[in-house]
C-alpha cells in the first residue's frame, strides 16, 4: 500500500530521509514556498475527516472511495468558495504570544 503525505515547505519535514528510506511506500509531496493559499485546503481536509471518516471503517479501497464520491457530492451542494484572508499581526499580539511561550 502507498502512502502519500502533502506537508508544507518547512525546512524540518525536509529532514526525514533516513526514516523514509526504511519506509519505501511513505511518499512526500512538498506545497511551494510561499504558498500559503494553499492552506484553504486544510480546511476542506478538515471537514471531510470529521464528517466523514471520524470512527469510520471502510473494508476495502473501492468502500472508502465510494463514501468519499457520497460526501463530495452531499457537500457540494450547499458548498461556498472558501475566503482567504492573509493575518495581520500587530505588534501587541506578537508580544502576548511570545510571552505565552515563555510561560
Amino acid at each position: 500500500m502507498e502512502v502519500h503525505v502533502i506537508l508544507d515547505n518547512y525546512c524540518t519535514h525536509k529532514k526525514c530521509d533516513e526514516w523514509s528510506g526504511r519506509h519505501e511506500n511513505v511518499f512526500f509531496h512538498f506545497t511551494p514556498a510561499s504558498a500559503s493559499w494553499l492552506n484553504m485546503v486544510e480546511i476542506w481536509f478538515g471537514i471531510f475527516s470529521r464528517k466523514a471518516l471520524k470512527g469510520a471503517n471502510f473494508k476495502s479501497t473501492s468502500d472508502l472511495a465510494q463514501a468519499i464520491s457520497e460526501f463530495v457530492e452531499v457537500y457540494n451542494e450547499n458548498s461556498e468558495p472558501f475566503v482567504w484572508k492573509k493575518r495581520e499581526v500587530r505588534g501587541s499580539q506578537l508580544r502576548n504570544t511570545i510571552a505565552n511561550l515563555s510561560n
